[in-house]
């Protein structure tokens, strides 16, 4: 019968260092971060005059509410794009993966499966009428 393994108290050490280099970096970024925002408030000319506190439109003076009707179409192909690029960020594992020896059919069936429910994806908005311009 093995006897237990016991833990030195050196390895708790070299473990947690390691941890606190990592909190000491972070608490160091906060505080730059911090320090920069502060003296940025501190040296900048506080002057609010009526035109600057106007809405500003390339150059051109406001003219009306600022509300405004926006196309829902293109937030739709916006984010059609969008997780169809993420999708394909999946498909790069998947490429260096399949030459490896023994996941060739295993990672080709995960991946037509994958594709398949990105077509299904793809079919519901076409029949929705989503991807036609008008």
């Amino acid at each position: 019968m093995r006897e237990p393994t016991t833990v030195a108290a050196s390895d708790y050490s070299d473990y947690f260092q390691s941890y606190s280099v990592v909190g000491l970096l972070a608490a160091v970024g906060v505080l730059f971060v911090a320090v920069a925002f502060g003296a940025g408030r501190l040296l900048r000319p506080v002057v609010p005059t009526p035109e600057k506190l106007l809405t500003y439109e390339c150059g051109v003076d406001p003219v009306g509410e600022g509300w405004a009707h926006t196309q829902v179409r293109y937030y739709v192909y916006a984010f059609l794009y969008v997780i169809f690029a993420v999708d394909s960020i999946f498909l790069f594992p998947w490429a260096t993966i399949f030459a490896a020896p023994g996941y060739g059919a295993t990672t080709l069936v995960e991946m037509f499966i994958f594709l398949g429910f990105l077509a299904v994806g793809l079919l519901y908005a076409y029949k929705k009428g989503v991807l036609t311009w008008t």
